[in-house]
């Protein structure tokens, strides 16, 4: 059977020999080092990837796709907009909210927060506050009897819980016989929610919006904007776009991805750092590639004289030890590739049994707003990381194949 001379003879250099068990266990450290790089990028990225895709699901699980508002603030004539925005194509809901800046105190307990007034019979079309309840109901709030939905965070600061009334003060002045004072008024706690996120779990208390209207003295009927969901939120900056366009210019809209942008851009950022940290194990690995594939040509010195005055060439004797480094990269990756997929698959059911055998939990529920560890791979890493370890292993075989593709017959067998 034909097999190309220079594969051959590499692959016949990669076989242990009794003479040479040093350099296939250099060989096998590199393979091992190889593999465990792969492996450990292809796990880190899909955690990170997990965390990633389970945080942008709770904040907007809460938060809008898409906002329209107007620059005055005071928003009437809402509705037909409203109805002409949800026939449009990938709508799936859409809710008017009214919104401001607030203290809420009970007993001596005082806490800064941010107030939303929504439309109880919409919002569930565009937030996960209804299914995220752990007592009462957004639906008791009624426009005039002054309630309030706080997150549970929230109201175990305070020590208030559903029936009982708390003050909301808002920076509104009113003129009163003793002086200016602030506007507060009393509420009563309807419902607590717990959608896991710190941010809205301990700062955000949701009112009818007619309710918080009326504090903050806008006019009847007026909103601060349109909260749109979309049954795809990757389209939330095209829809943005296009209705920008299309809407009076009294109007302007944007996206999650300009609300959020600070806090997903600090992801990627770590993303990107943990990549290349985390290459840094697989260019380790080709810098053993290279002393191996030294310590061969050094050790074939007589062989590879041999070969050149059998007639082959340069390049071919240079391609015998590119084909041997490159096979320990290929070994390495493809070993790689299989326990990274495996355990990236598998890492939700790995981390419990680890937990379980020795005894502790790697993510405390009580500091972490997400105790288990989850896990999204992606193909496209997988590619990425498998490509780039084949790239540096092969790049690492360059010098050594040239210093063999440098020796001189005359020279190497002078003393043989």
């Amino acid at each position: 059977m034909f097999k190309p001379l220079s594969f051959y003879i590499g692959l016949r250099y990669t076989r242990a020999k009794r003479r040479n068990h040093f350099i296939s266990f250099i060989s096998m450290t590199s393979i091992l080092g190889i593999a465990l790089g792969v492996t450990a990028l292809i796990t880190v990225l899909s955690v990170m990837n997990g965390f990633e895709k389970e945080l942008r699901h709770r904040m907007l699980g809460m938060s809008a796709h898409v906002v329209v508002s107007t620059f005055n603030n005071h928003w009437r004539d809402w509705q037909e907009v409203a109805q002409q925005l949800q026939t449009r194509e990938h709508v799936t809901g859409v809710a008017p909210f009214v919104q401001g800046q607030g203290m809420i105190t009970f007993n001596k307990n005082v806490k800064g927060t941010f107030l939303q007034g929504i439309a109880p019979e919409l919002e569930p079309q565009v937030s996960q506050v209804k299914d995220k309840m752990k007592a009462g109901s957004i639906d008791l709030l009624k426009a005039g009897q002054f309630g309030v939905v706080l997150g549970e965070e929230l109201a175990h600061s305070l020590g208030v819980w559903v029936g009982q009334k708390i003050t909301v003060v808002v920076p509104q002045a009113s003129v009163t016989p003793i002086g200016i004072l602030p506007r507060m008024k009393r509420f009563t706690v309807q419902g607590v929610f717990n959608v896991g996120m710190h941010d809205f779990d301990s700062n955000l208390v949701l009112l009818h919006q007619d309710d918080l209207a009326k504090l903050l003295r806008m006019p009847a009927g007026s909103i601060h904007g349109l909260n749109i969901k979309l049954d795809d939120m990757f389209l939330a900056k095209s829809f943005s776009q296009q209705i920008q366009r299309e809407l009076p210019g009294e109007y302007h809209s944007y996206d999650w991805t300009y609300r959020h942008k600070n806090f997903f851009e600090a992801i990627k950022m770590e993303k990107t750092v943990m990549f290349v940290i985390l290459t840094l194990i697989v260019a380790v690995a080709a810098f053993n590639i290279v002393s191996t594939l030294v310590m061969v040509v050094t050790d074939k010195q007589a062989d590879i004289a041999i070969l050149r005055t059998l007639g082959a060439t340069p390049g071919s004797v240079m391609a015998i030890f590119m084909v041997q480094g490159a096979l320990i990269g290929v070994f390495g990756t493809l070993l790689g590739l299989g326990g990274g997929i495996s355990l990236a698959l598998n890492i939700e059911t790995v981390i419990p049994a680890l937990e379980n055998v020795f005894g502790i939990q790697f993510l405390s529920p009580d500091i972490y707003y997400i105790s288990d560890l989850p896990s999204d791979l992606r193909w496209y890493d997988v590619y990425t990381i498998s490509s780039l370890s084949l790239i540096i292993s092969l790049l690492a075989t360059i010098y050594p194949a040239w210093r063999a593709s440098r020796t001189q017959p005359a020279e190497a067998l002078r003393y043989e």
